[in-house]
């Protein structure tokens, strides 16, 4: 699994390029050290948004976790197709997804549905849904604590808690904190951010247990600040790169050995010029929001430099007297693995154990059925 050329695919002659592959054995690898992690697994919570696979979270459900969290309603659906016991849309649905919220929960009664919400409008227009339907909706509170982007300030948060609590047809479990702001590759500049958040969260629950008698539950982080969460708090923690891990996470957080295990299969498509070689690993193939040096890393030719890429093809600089041929094979580690698998319908899962699979990426769309 640690070979240096652990990559290297005994099919890759019959493998389509551009396409992605899944690397079992290092998945199931990094779900073994997620949880060595931690002093308990029930604190897990990994979001599903980087692999939004069917097998994935199978693997995950046999190395018995039981709570997961994800961004979309196919990614719920996904995970309510999985009979995965407790799942956290975590997402404020409104206007019509209010419904298909409801429909997912009447869809897959195996599974325990919980939302997000921010203000007291949206709650209302839930629970008034909600009664219609004769059901409840699950929910938790939405802080914003520095990333701007959703949720309500911590200040403000005890006041909704109070008003989430007299509403009929919601039932409020506690808060939802998300730091993906905080991703200094300097552990001990990320610790002490997080640390603050810890306070503010710890202070907002003491409010909630004076006031209710009953300690509401904290679901904080993500990868980056994952470590810390795990040892300093007994809060649930939310993972989720590190099921298949990229090339960014590697580099910026050194403290976390989780093994890459998703890579891109490209050939050489071209030789415009005597210095340069084109590829098939187009925007298309690969996440491409960051600039162009940061988009692919090739493990079998680390040396390549990025020149341009369009749609279909990534043109890079070899060098004089390079050897290239078209039709040569390049593997490459995404820098950004989450939209990268969002590219793929489907992608090969490699197994020492098996010979190679197929698997959907079946939540990679906004919709499935509901």
């Amino acid at each position: 699994m640690n070979k240096p050329n652990w990559y290297e695919l005994d099919v890759v002659a019959h493998v389509s390029s551009p396409g992605l592959v899944f690397y079992e054995d290092r998945i199931r690898h990094n779900i073994d050290l997620l949880i060595s992690m931690i002093d308990d697994k029930s604190r897990l919570r990994p979001h599903v948004k980087t692999h939004k696979s069917v097998e994935v979270t199978k693997l995950l459900l046999e190395a018995g976790l039981q709570k997961f969290k994800c961004a979309t309603i196919a990614e719920a659906e996904m995970l309510g197709s999985c009979e995965a016991p407790d799942v956290l849309l975590a997402y404020q649905p409104v206007g019509p997804n209010i419904t298909r919220f409801i429909a997912l929960q009447e869809r897959f009664p195996k599974t325990s549905f919980s939302c997000l919400v921010d203000n007291p409008e949206t709650a209302t227009s839930m629970a008034n849904l909600a009664r219609e339907h004769k059901t409840t909706i699950r929910v938790y509170i939405d802080l914003n604590v520095g990333m701007n982007r959703t949720g309500i300030h911590p200040d403000k948060a005890f006041r909704l808690y109070e008003y989430i609590t007299a509403l009929e047809g919601l039932t409020l479990l506690g808060f939802h904190a998300y730091d993906g702001h905080i991703h200094d590759s300097d552990y001990g500049i990320r610790q002490q951010k997080v640390t603050e958040i810890i306070h503010v969260l710890h202070d907002l629950s003491r409010q909630i247990e004076q006031r209710y008698h009953q300690k509401p539950t904290i679901i904080a982080g993500g990868t980056p600040s994952f470590p810390i969460y795990a040892v300093a708090t007994d809060f649930e923690c939310s993972p989720g790169t590190f099921a298949l891990w990229d090339n960014g996470y590697q580099q910026a957080f050194q403290e976390q050995h989780f093994l890459p295990a998703a890579v891109l299969v490209s050939r050489v498509v071209s030789l415009p010029d005597e210095q340069l070689i084109c590829t098939d690993l187009g925007h298309k193939a690969v996440s491409a929001e960051n600039e162009l040096s940061r988009r692919v890393t090739f493990l079998n030719a680390p040396n390549l430099v990025p020149v341009s890429q369009s749609e279909e093809h990534l043109v890079l600089n070899a060098g004089v007297q390079h050897g290239y041929k078209v039709g040569d094979v390049l593997y490459g580690l995404p820098h950004h693995v989450c939209p990268t698998v969002a590219l793929y319908d489907d992608v090969l899962s490699v197994s020492s154990e098996r010979p190679p699979e197929v698997w959907k990426i079946s939540s990679r769309k906004r919709k499935e059925t509901i």
